[in-house]
């Protein structure tokens, strides 16, 4: 699986999420800055992957659905974070960014105001 290198400056969203430090932030996919696009990454542990969020998320259901459900999960654990202020997460509301990331999915319908969910590493510049 090809790897994307996205850079960026936007609001991120950072929560933890099971053992994992996670950040979330979106894009548009045009110039109508509609924020269609989902850009979640995992910070820590140094080790963990994207792929780390889609198997957390396949785990949390008796038998894995299919990647529809498993990325409306992660996107429900994304809109949880930015909507509660816990005090465990962090909202950086013009954050300099980069991730490189290994998966990018498209959802079959609009999902928490998304079409696209991307994953994969997050880093802070």
């Amino acid at each position: 699986m090809a790897t994307t290198e996205l850079a960026g400056r936007s609001r991120v969203t950072v929560f933890p999420l099971e053992g994992l430090t996670v950040a979330y932030t979106t894009q548009s996919s045009d110039a109508r800055g509609l924020g269609d696009v989902a850009v979640v990454g995992v910070i820590a542990p140094d080790t963990a992957t994207g792929d780390h969020l889609w198997r957390l998320a396949a785990s949390m259901f008796t038998n894995p659905p299919p990647g529809q459900a498993q990325a409306r999960w992660i996107l429900t654990q994304c809109s949880r974070a930015r909507t509660v202020k816990a005090p465990a997460h962090q909202d950086l509301p013009d954050a300099k960014w980069s991730a490189p990331l290994g998966r990018e999915f498209g959802l079959d319908a609009l999902f928490a105001n998304h079409m696209v969910l991307r994953t994969g590493r997050f880093a802070f510049e």
